[in-house]
């Protein structure tokens, strides 16, 4: 059971919207409680057309420990599945997503980090998958994230041997994607929030929702040609080449 206060909070400030985790004492594990918050967070987000960027951050030393494992021993705690479709839920949001990643990334909580477009990282993270050794099968789409982020010979040393990393070898494979002293990581999520903040939303949303596509497998060529002339029928567009022109940053909106 959660204490009052210790549930993700979701704040938002224009185009950029921050989640955060609020379990420090217990290494941010999420419980089943915490899941349904969190899918009530990711539905208020993606229903806000200003949101362009949506940040996860946590409170204390550890990032995301994952699905509070004691809850298994209930009869009425969800399956490891409900968190696993969760995760699936923070890939597909509609905004640019970014992990905070300041500490300790355990289990599920590494798929956390997998699933956001981004992942900044301080030199005190770390992560380990421990599931196999803990007797569990992971779900599908941490799996699939796993393959398609780091790529299958990494992803089998990280699920068969439960190798715990630390943050330069998570950069090195790609599990972060940017590196940066403890002291920047904030500084840097507000610059990236910025600087993805001012794209354009069509192109921002479209693209993001056909990467992750393309990098399953899942090609829809008449989904993308189609993205590409609701792209060239925007005012946006017309915007953008104006602002280029007279080298100024652009106002978009989204239309």
């Amino acid at each position: 059971m959660n204490a009052p206060g210790e549930t993700p909070s979701l704040s938002v400030d224009g185009h950029v919207a921050t989640l955060r985790l609020r379990r420090p004492g217990h290494a941010n594990r999420l419980s089943p409680r915490d899941l349904e918050v969190l899918r009530d967070h990711l539905a208020t987000v993606n229903a806000d057309d200003a949101v362009r960027v949506l940040r996860i951050q946590s409170d204390g030393k550890y990032f995301c420990s994952g699905y509070d494992i004691a809850s298994l021993a209930s009869d009425s705690a969800p399956s490891s599945l409900y968190f696993g479709q969760t995760m699936d839920l923070i890939e597909a949001a509609r905004p640019v997503t970014i992990a905070a990643v300041q500490g300790g990334a355990y289990g599920g909580g590494t798929d956390l980090c997998l699933a956001c477009d981004f992942r900044i990282g301080t030199p005190q993270a770390d992560m380990f998958m421990p599931a196999t050794r803990l007797g569990l099968h992971f779900y599908p789409g941490g799996m699939s994230r796993y393959v398609t982020r780091l790529g299958l010979d990494q992803a089998k040393r990280l699920f068969l041997t439960a190798e715990r990393i630390q943050a330069d070898e998570m950069l090195r494979i790609g599990f972060l994607t940017e590196l940066v002293d403890e002291d920047r990581l904030q500084r840097r999520l507000d610059a990236l929030s910025a600087q993805i903040a001012e794209m354009a939303p069509i192109p921002l949303f479209g693209v993001k929702a056909q990467l992750n596509r393309i990098a399953r497998g899942e090609i829809d060529v008449a989904a993308i040609e189609e993205a590409v002339l609701q792209s060239e029928r925007s005012r946006d567009l017309a915007e953008g080449a104006l602002a280029w022109r007279e080298k100024r940053k652009p106002r978009f909106t989204g239309r």
